[in-house]
């Protein structure tokens, strides 16, 4: 039986961990953390994340084949397959601070592999690490007097929170990356057949190390990019009064270009998304790449400046004053259908409220305890509370942050009766049905419409 550790427990490790334990009943899978109470959480019926679909995955196979432990050097070294999937933040000092990767916990993993391993192991980079930090590793692992071989693998993961389950099962390509030598094709093909027992092998994709490393920053790069790119089109939409659905429509429908990406919002959030583009403006400028660095810091700058343009909005037609004004925050996770609220567009728009001495209140269904845990300074100044309705009872507008579906089947004439009057709904995801809400009496302000006003 082949034995599989995981270091980390997240939003990587334990989904990806859960499906390969799933659909591989021969392969013993070990998730280990240094977290004691994650850990106590993956084995209860309280998840550590809300994925849907994750709870059914995880209890098909705990306790048969799949493990979570807080003993990580035993499962070190029992294990033949080391998965390394803990996480690489965007550095807040020294060198490189807010562009490049923090791998502090990386080479911490890398020196306890290498100290405590009695027997020959497959090293996979799951964790999003800048191009050639496998060499880095191998220079770790095989540095001093070492009888051991570690081959280092990368496998980027491409998920995608809310249809993570999903995208394990159904991916649109399992890409690993190994070195063109005899033992790192042979380490290739071992993890090439833990994968190919429920994915077609057409699309599971080998590459160099270095080019697998790569691909995943470039993915998220391009991804961000489309969605500033629209983003930039919706502020021209609304000066010219075009309409941005109907143009991010038009030009989706261009094979060339296609339409995933192309929804204009208040912007892209999430643990990936800046955190990679801002690696990647880092390693351009380390290669001495200018000009591409600064392309791609724009894509940053401009997510950034559609957060900054929805608040001045906001005031502008709410009679350039929100002091004291209630406002109704629907939605404060990154996206739907999670509760991570890791650089969520409501971060900087909350605080941009607070600013200005509004009276905020959060509400969403699943992570209003991690918004508490994003804006510690403003705990005393921001309500929480899980329903809507009372979050939006005497408030004098809503702003739609996250587009939960719940979102779109509220009463929204119960609301409108119960808000101060003109009572104002800002949809930074385009996610409701304005004229219905206009008809109802609401402001509306859509992003790339602008505002649809019964005071004008």
């Amino acid at each position: 039986m082949i034995k599989i550790c995981c270091i980390g427990a997240g939003y990587v490790g334990g989904p990806t961990m859960a499906m390969i334990a799933k659909k591989c009943p021969d392969v013993q899978v070990t998730v280990v953390d240094i977290n004691e109470k994650r850990i106590a959480a993956w084995k209860s019926d309280t998840l550590p994340i809300y994925e849907p679909g994750l709870d059914a995955v995880v209890k098909e196979a705990l306790g048969r084949n799949l493990f979570f432990s807080i003993d990580v050097d035993q499962a070190i070294r029992d294990a033949d397959i080391v998965f390394v999937s803990v996480n690489t933040p965007t550095k807040t000092f020294g060198e490189g601070a807010g562009y490049a990767s923090d791998l502090q916990y990386w080479e911490l993993c890398a020196r306890r592999i290498k100290e405590v391993s009695t027997s020959d192991k497959i090293i996979v980079e799951k964790s999003t690490l800048p191009v050639r930090t496998a060499e880095a590793m191998e220079r770790v692992l095989h540095s001093g007097e070492n009888a051991m071989h570690f081959e280092v693998l990368s496998n980027p993961e491409f998920l995608a929170e809310g249809t993570a389950i999903a995208d394990l099962e159904n991916p649109d390509r399992v890409l690993i990356g190994g070195h063109e030598t005899p033992s790192g094709q042979k380490a290739v093909q071992t993890l090439v057949d833990i994968y190919a027992t429920w994915i077609s092998r057409e699309r599971i994709l080998t590459a160099n190390v270095w080019s697998a490393e790569l691909s995943k920053l470039t993915a998220n790069a391009f991804l961000a990019q489309r969605v500033s790119s629209i983003n930039a089109i919706s502020a021209l939409c609304e000066a010219t009064e075009a309409n941005v659905n109907e143009v991010s429509h038009a030009i989706g429908t261009d094979s060339r270009i296609g339409a995933k990406f192309l929804k204009a919002s208040i912007g892209f959030g999430g643990s990936c998304f800046k955190k990679d583009i801002l690696n990647l403006v880092y390693l351009c400028e380390s290669y001495g790449l200018q000009v591409p660095a600064d392309y791609w810091r724009q894509v940053v700058l401009m997510n950034e400046y559609q957060e900054t343009r929805f608040v001045k909005n906001m005031l502008r037609n709410m009679f350039n004053t929100i002091a004291g004004k209630r406002l109704a925050v629907f939605g404060f996770a990154f996206k739907a259908d999670t509760g991570d609220t890791r650089e969520s567009p409501a971060i900087r728009v909350c605080r941009e409220l607070a600013a200005e001495r509004a009276k905020i209140v959060v509400t969403d269904p699943k992570a209003i305890e991690n918004a508490k845990i994003e804006m510690p300074e403003l705990i005393d100044q921001i309500e929480f509370e899980e329903d809507p309705y009372k979050a939006a009872k005497g408030a004098h507008a809503i702003a739609l942050l996250t587009e939960w579906p719940e979102y779109k089947t509220l009463d929204y004439q119960r609301i409108y009766d119960s808000m101060s009057k003109p009572a104002f709904v800002f949809d930074g995801r385009n996610h409701l049905d304005h004229d219905a809400l206009f008809e109802i009496g609401f402001e509306v302000y859509s992003i790339g419409k602008g505002l649809k006003s019964h005071l004008q």
